[in-house]
């Protein structure tokens, strides 16, 4: 028995579903630097850092579907372990993913997939409003995994004044500006037979 690809024929606008490996590499490397760059948009906080990163975790997630933003997110969490200079602030190395930050890093490739899999049943930029509630679902399943993990650092109590609250308004502007620059990519494309 073969498994076939069900993605809605053009839910992103890189239909990459449909490209060359050569492309998917190339998409695979492009979206590990747009991950790096949001990385270093940083507001120091303790003792977690408000960055741009769920920002490009979920458009990545959106635009390359569940299976490729998993494994683009993967690759430079990858690169993170390995001590290249690609996480918040410019910082790397294994022991990043055992710190306060470590479940939020560990739930980035989960949230890329959660939105690719919304995306590529039309929660995506043909349709805004649920393309916003994608992102939305996106940044809450990163809080409630990161704060669990921070939890058991510093307790429950702690971890949710200093690791969801402070970022709640972030992420509704960053799930909007997401949603945004999605809705925005799509325009001029053809709208996904439903």
């Amino acid at each position: 028995m073969t498994q076939t690809y069900t993605a809605r024929p053009g839910f992103s606008p890189l239909d990459l579903q449909n490209r060359s490996l050569a492309w998917r590499i190339g998409a695979v490397l492009l979206g590990s630097l747009l991950l790096t760059l949001s990385s270093y948009i940083e507001v120091p906080m303790y003792p977690v850092p408000v960055t741009m990163q769920t920002f490009a975790v979920t458009l990545i997630g959106a635009l390359y579907g569940w299976r490729l933003g998993g494994l683009t997110i993967l690759a430079w969490l990858a690169e993170g372990a390995a001590g290249l200079p690609v996480l918040a602030g410019g910082a790397g190395g294994f022991a990043h993913f055992f710190g306060p930050t470590g479940g939020y890093l560990l739930a980035f490739p989960i949230v890329g997939m959660v939105v690719g899999w919304l995306a590529e049943r039309g929660w995506n930029g043909q349709r805004i409003a649920f393309a916003f509630v994608a992102m939305l679902i996106g940044n809450a399943l990163c809080l409630v995994l990161g704060a669990a993990w921070l939890a058991a650092m510093i307790g429950i109590e702690k971890a949710i004044v200093a690791g969801v609250l402070p970022f709640i308004i972030g992420g509704v502007l960053k799930s909007a500006l997401a949603a945004a620059v999605l809705k925005a990519m799509t325009r001029g494309t053809k709208r996904a037979e439903t």
